[in-house]
């Protein structure tokens, strides 16, 4: 039974959820994963962990309702239960003393980042955090980045809050005001992750990313989370979810992300028809 135990909603899209999972919570670490379903007969969901809390037992997951199962999950409230919860999977982030770090979360991916820069402050690294959105609606945890990070920077796509700006553009100046830059972390869409990657490649600065494709069974037997790093074929489940920016064929994993659009699109007006029929 893992038991939802708080539940906050940050926009009409992006939701935050605090589950019991006391096993799972004592082991996790920055940088991991589970993979979850929202009934017996759902999809297996993979949601990086945005927090845990060893002394109670749960964790936190910030999530996006993109699709059918997102949206589903979004309607669970406090009382409802998960109908399974699997992890703590994949690698965790290799924290370590490096200097200064930036870590750079772009939409969802600031809950991903925010352990991370929490641990790579513990570990004695002075970091810079640069989070951004498309609108000041998307944003959320500014406060908690801020009690993790020595430097915060906030943007927005459209500039209805602090800076107009991509995170691309802070990113680029910082690399070219400070050569003592020692690692950059990028968490968010694909495609901002790309351009994170081809921002700090020209400075040679070691750029992580996390990846979440399509995932099944988080095992690494289906294959269907499979990317190209450093020309060699790599399971995000297994192998990741982190990997090195610069190696990654960005350009295949935006293609595979793309495969079950219509699938995806059909699931979803299924499931809102269905949801509107209900609430009738």
């Amino acid at each position: 039974m893992y038991e939802i135990l708080e539940k906050e909603i940050f926009s009409d899209v992006t939701k935050l959820i605090v589950v019991s999972a006391p096993d799972v919570a004592r082991k996790a670490q920055a940088g991991q994963f589970i993979v979850i379903r929202v009934v017996d007969e759902g999809e297996r969901i993979p949601l990086t962990i945005a927090d845990f809390d060893r002394a109670q037992g749960t964790l936190t997951m910030v999530f996006q309702e993109v699709g059918k199962s997102t949206m589903h999950l979004g309607t669970l409230r406090p009382g409802d239960a998960l109908a399974s919860l699997t992890g703590p999977l994949g690698r965790p982030t290799e924290i370590e003393h490096y200097g200064t770090v930036i870590c750079v979360g772009g939409g969802v991916g600031i809950a991903p980042v925010y352990p991370i820069a929490r641990e790579l402050r513990a570990a004695g690294n002075h970091v810079i955090s640069i989070i951004g959105a498309r609108t000041k609606d998307l944003l959320f945890w500014e406060d908690k980045m801020g009690t993790v990070s020595d430097e915060l920077i906030v943007c927005t796509d459209d500039g209805s809050y602090k800076r107009k700006a991509l995170v691309t553009e802070p990113l680029k100046e910082l690399l070219e005001q400070r050569d003592n830059v020692a690692r950059v972390w990028a968490i968010g869409p694909a495609i901002m992750m790309k351009f994170c990657s081809l921002t700090t490649k020209p400075f040679g600065v070691p750029t992580i990313v996390s990846l979440n494709s399509i995932m099944v069974d988080a095992t690494g037997m289906c294959g269907a989370c499979r990317v190209e790093v450093g020309g060699k074929t790599k399971f995000v489940c297994v192998d990741g979810p982190e990997f090195d920016g610069h190696q990654v064929d960005w350009d295949l994993l935006l293609a595979r992300q793309r495969i079950y659009l219509p699938e995806e699109k059909l699931a979803k007006e299924k499931f809102l028809a269905e949801h509107q029929t209900c609430a009738r």
